[in-house]
Parts: structure tokens; C-alpha cells; sequence
């Protein structure tokens, strides 16, 4: 059997022949010249040798699939990997209760199914929440870490080829929790969540945390502002203020490495705003600020190393041997690419940052709206929009009144939410405003060059 690993944790465990039989079920579904080279049956034994190389030709085969927007969004594919994820770590199908936070901390308790997958249980929490249909696609679940000041971790936002649930629990780890918040990245579309009384209260309480926490970067005027705004309850007006903010909307990543200017510095990256911005501490301990416009990358990568265990099959790589990477190959100036490298356990959710950010500016581009990135719910059935494929719709909850008193407690709780702790400018405390330099390596460059 081969391991599949997400994010250097073990998905699932397969089977060559179930491989092979995914294979030819996309051919059939797909056609032959849109499906990657599948490795070839051989008759005798594999030698060591042979077993490596087939191994690294089905990874390379699961990638290939996985990148083609067809095949790695088609519904034969992610329903493969659900099953196998679910017969793998041996969890049966029934009811169980999965709780959901909210950024306040609030816990949001569903009854779903143990194979759920991601759309389903999303579904359940907006039902819970009484968030409206349209305005579910701008959430997501994300699998988080809690660290010990009570903050999160991102570790991945939640993807339809997996079972939340079984992907929780399959952790044995009481840290790992799925939260709730926004995933689109232009503020522009906050004006369409504020309009509902429930998306407002979710997008206050993110905005509130996302301050306490340090990701945004507030000053003592702007902090009594906010206060002030705070007691009033003008949550419209709190989140106005909170959008000219610095950092305002963009997710923060655990301190990594990275190899620019120069190897072996540590940064601190966030990503928003269409870039990945950059808090270099150099080796001369001066801190340099710069960002990474997603307009001017021309591709990316993700690269871990999981060393080869001695141990029985079932034993998983410790959370130190894995290495991830994300490099970068970035438009320097006018003729000039450079790869950059940043060495994160969070890697993945940095990748897939980049990649809904190209996605959003996509569908902007094309004259799109972001309500129609999202699957839609249409005749009962739930479809993705870059696919034709119907998938199931979410078990029915428990009847609406059951479900509508938890959303007034939710309510007057996100009204109290306050802003405690808050020290202004609490991340840039030690930094003179000297220190930052705005796009310190991308001068002389314009759009017009790209």
C-alpha cells in the first residue's frame, strides 16, 4: 500500500489496483488525452529499486491530477480520496456531534455525519448559524492549531477531497481545531456580508480577534477610536475603521526562513492584499518590510522531504522530520526572475493563499462575481461551478426552531466581544518606523512591464 500524505500528515493508505482503478474510471469519464500517463502494470515482482520508482511516478500521477482543474475538481476524484480517508483510519459511518469555533472562541455544536465531507459540513454550520445560502461561499472551515496564548495556527483551509470530521479527530490531538472565517481576500466584498445581521456579527468577531491578536496594526488614536466605536455596538462603523488599517484582512503565518535577501533569515509572512509581505530580520538584526505582488510571480511550488521510516507502516512522520517548502519564482525587475524560498510547516496554507488570491483576481478580471466562484445551491442538489457534477446534499438538520435559539445567544455574545489586550502597534513595538522600508527590492519596476 501507498501513503498519502497531506501537508506531511497521512490522508490515507492505497492500493496500487484502487489507484489504477481511479485511473480508469477519469479515462472513461474524461477521455484519454485529458488524463496524465498512469505507471504500467509489470508482471514480475518489483525490485526495491522498481518499487521506489513506481512510487514516485503515482505521486507525480496524484499531483498531476490533483493540479488540472477538471480532473482535481471532478467529483470521482475527491469522493476516491474521501473513501480511502475514511476506510483508512477505520472511522464507520454514523452521527456524531463536531464543534466548530468561531474567532471570538464561541463554539458552534453540529450533528453531522462522521463522512461529511467540507461542503457539507460547512453547509451545517451556516444552517446552525442561520448565515443565508448566498453568503456561505464567503466562509470556509480551516483546520487550525491552537497555540498557548490562545491564538491559532492556520494549518489548512479545509479541502472536498476530505472528511473534517475523520480529518480532526484522525490527529489525536486536542490542539487541532476547525474554525470558521472569511476566505475571500478584497475587502470590497465585505459590503455584501455586512448586509445579513449574522455575516456582520461573524465578520465583527474576526476583525476584533484579528486586532487583539496583532495580525492588524492599530495606533493609540485609532485604538480609542475603535473603543469608542466598540461601546456604541457600531459594528458597521468598527469594521469600516478596521479596513484602513495595516494588515487589515490578511492572514499571519508563524515566524519561518527564508533565503531572501539572503539565506538563513527569519521573516514573519502574511498574506493579503493580492501579496505575500515580508518582516525580514536580517543578520545585522535590522527588520526590512517587503511584499510579493501574486501579479508578478510566475509560478510556485510546494516541496516536503518525509524520510523514509523504518517503523511498522502505520506510524507517522514526526512533526519535525517533515519539511515543507513553498519557493516562488518572482519578477524582480524588468528582465530579472528570481526564486524565492520560505521554509514553513505552513507551506501548504501559504500555497493555497496564493492560489485563491490568482483565483479571485481571475474571476474579477473576467467581469465575474465572487458569488459565482462559489457552488450554488440549485433544485437540492449543491454544484461546484467549475464542474457539472451534482454532489449530495448535506443531511437535513434538526428542525429550524431548534436551531434558531443557539443563534440569539451567538448574537448577544459577538456584541460583547471586547477589546482587551489590545497594546497599540503590539507587533511593531521594537521596530522604529525607520526600520520599514515599503517594497524595498521591487523599485523601478511598473505594471506595464509584467
Amino acid at each position: 500500500a501507498y501513503n498519502i500524505h497531506v501537508n506531511g500528515v497521512l490522508h490515507c493508505r492505497v492500493r496500487y489496483s484502487q489507484l489504477l482503478g481511479l485511473h480508469e474510471q477519469l479515462r472513461k469519464e474524461y477521455g484519454a488525452n485529458v488524463v496524465p500517463a498512469f505507471p504500467p502494470k509489470k508482471i514480475f515482482a518489483l525490485t526495491p529499486a522498481e518499487v521506489e520508482q513506481r512510487r514516485e511516478q503515482l505521486e507525480k500521477y496524484m499531483q498531476a491530477v490533483r493540479q488540472d482543474p477538471t480532473l482535481g475538481g471532478s467529483e470521482t476524484f475527491n469522493s476516491f480520496l474521501r473513501k480511502a480517508q475514511q476506510e483508512t483510519q477505520q472511522i464507520p459511518t454514523e452521527e456524531v456531534v463536531l464543534e466548530v469555533l468561531l474567532s471570538n472562541g464561541q463554539k458552534v455544536k453540529i450533528t453531522i455525519l462522521t463522512s461529511d465531507q467540507t461542503e457539507d459540513v460547512l453547509e451545517a454550520v451556516a444552517s446552525k448559524l442561520d448565515l443565508p445560502d448566498d453568503l456561505v461561499g464567503y466562509f470556509s472551515l480551516f483546520l487550525v492549531r491552537e497555540t498557548k496564548d490562545g491564538a491559532f495556527s492556520f494549518v489548512r483551509k479545509l479541502q472536498e477531497f476530505e472528511l473534517p470530521y475523520v480529518s480532526v479527530t484522525s490527529l489525536h490531538n486536542p490542539e487541532f481545531r476547525i474554525i470558521l472565517r472569511k476566505s475571500y481576500w478584497d475587502s470590497a466584498y465585505d459590503d455584501d456580508v455586512m448586509e445579513h445581521r449574522v455575516g456582520l456579527n461573524l465578520l465583527y468577531a474576526q476583525t476584533v480577534s484579528d486586532i487583539e491578536h496583532g495580525w492588524i496594526l492599530v495606533n493609540k488614536e485609532q485604538h480609542r477610536q475603535l473603543k469608542s466605536l466598540q461601546e456604541k455596538v457600531s459594528k458597521k462603523e468598527f469594521i469600516r475603521l478596521a479596513q484602513t488599517l495595516k494588515y487589515y484582512g490578511y492572514l499571519k503565518f508563524d515566524p519561518c526562513v527564508t533565503d531572501f535577501p539572503e539565506k538563513g533569515c527569519h521573516v514573519v509572512v502574511s498574506a493579503g492584499n493580492n501579496e505575500l509581505n515580508f518582516q525580514v530580520r536580517l543578520p545585522n538584526e535590522q527588520i526590512k518590510e517587503g511584499s510579493f505582488k501574486v501579479t508578478r510571480m510566475r509560478c510556485w511550488r510546494v516541496t516536503s522531504s518525509v524520510p523514509m521510516s523504518n517503523g511498522p507502516s502505520g506510524s507517522s512522520p514526526g512533526k519535525s522530520e517533515v519539511k515543507l517548502e513553498l519557493a516562488f519564482e518572482y519578477l524582480m525587475s524588468k528582465d530579472r526572475l528570481q526564486w524565492v524560498t520560505i521554509t514553513s510547516p505552513q507551506a501548504i496554507m501559504l500555497s493555497i493563499c496564493l492560489q485563491s488570491m490568482v483565483d479571485e483576481l481571475m474571476v474579477k478580471k473576467s467581469g465575474g462575481s465572487i458569488r459565482k466562484m462559489f457552488r450554488r445551491r440549485m433544485n437540492g442538489a449543491l454544484r461546484r461551478s467549475d464542474s457539472q457534477q451534482a454532489v449530495k446534499s448535506p443531511p437535513l438538520l434538526d428542525s429550524p426552531d431548534a436551531s434558531r435559539e443557539p443563534m440569539a445567544k451567538l448574537s448577544s455574545k459577538l456584541t460583547s466581544v471586547s477589546l482587551r489586550g489590545i497594546s497599540h502597534s503590539s507587533s511593531a513595538n521594537d521596530v522604529g518606523a525607520n526600520d520599514f522600508h515599503g517594497n524595498y527590492a521591487f523599485e523601478g519596476i511598473g505594471d506595464e512591464d509584467l
